[in-house]
């Protein structure tokens, strides 16, 4: 166990507000262990931007966690760790990074019908990581995708429910329904925070698998069988840190309104904005 002046805290991070999905699923399975959440706003939304760029961010933002002399890294957005979750692991090999994917396997194995239908962005959706998963781990089913891009941004805004909300559900979760899917996948970590409203369409029993408690179980069965001398004490009670390349008090706003968590923000420094 290290002193606790020692503990090292835990960086995560996605393009905007959508990881404070992961980011609840992480200090749900590590209660103990300080986290610092990045969210990149002012480059919002990755769905849309090229590798390059992706990778380009993916960097700064670990800097800045190295900075911070995190032990570990959870890429929380599917698209940062689509385009560049390699790129990470090459520069940081002494990390430990783990990150997000849609959860293809085991929408495969509870599929009946053979067809699965997954929600996501452009981004994750066009990258050559994604087709591999989808080709290596839904042998034999058939795999829908749909773009989601407003989904984004409509929880980046707020608007978990009305009458906009529930129409651009109604209608992605239409068109993967027709096409024969009888299990779903949110691709996206922003996705969780319209479950209520995608449950109204497709009712209380069809699966939906959420991103986030996988990446969650992941990162804490590595940092136990990795570096169980890092892990914070019981009762240690890390606390959590939010940060942010935009506006800070939005974000603050965000983490209230999606989470219930009082928490301030502060703007990421400068030199990895």
């Amino acid at each position: 166990m290290p002193p606790l002046s020692d503990v090292r805290p835990i960086g995560i991070y996605d393009s905007g507000a959508g990881g404070l999905s992961t980011l609840r699923d992480i200090r749900r399975a590590l209660p103990d262990e300080p986290l610092v959440y990045v969210a990149d706003s002012a480059h919002l939304p990755y769905g849309e931007k090229s590798q390059e760029f992706l990778e380009r961010r993916a960097l700064a933002i670990a800097d800045y966690f190295v900075s911070r002399q995190v032990r570990a890294i959870a890429v929380a957005c599917n698209t940062a760790t689509a385009a560049a979750i390699g790129t990470i692991r090459a520069h940081h090999p002494d990390l430990v990074v783990v990150g997000i994917e849609p959860a293809i396997k085991p929408a495969a194995q509870l599929s009946r019908s053979g067809v699965i239908g997954v929600f996501a962005t452009h981004g994750t959706l066009a990258s050559p990581r994604f087709a591999a998963l989808a080709q290596r781990a839904a042998a034999g089913v058939r795999v829908v995708l749909r773009p989601c891009p407003d989904w984004v941004m409509l929880v980046e805004n707020g608007q978990l429910d009305g009458d906009a909300a529930r129409a651009a559900v109604d209608m992605a979760a239409t068109a993967l329904l027709d096409a024969g899917a009888d299990v779903l996948v949110l691709g996206c970590t922003h996705f969780p925070f319209l479950l209520p409203l995608l449950r109204e369409r497709v009712g209380p029993d069809l699966p939906i698998i959420e991103p986030g408690p996988a990446l969650a179980r992941q990162l804490a069965y590595r940092l136990r069988t990795e570096a169980p001398g890092l892990m914070a004490p019981a009762g240690y009670a890390g606390g959590c840190e939010l940060l942010t390349s935009g506006d800070a008090r939005r974000l603050g706003e965000q983490a209230m309104r999606l989470l219930q968590w009082a928490l301030p923000a502060e703007r990421l420094p400068a030199t990895w904005r």
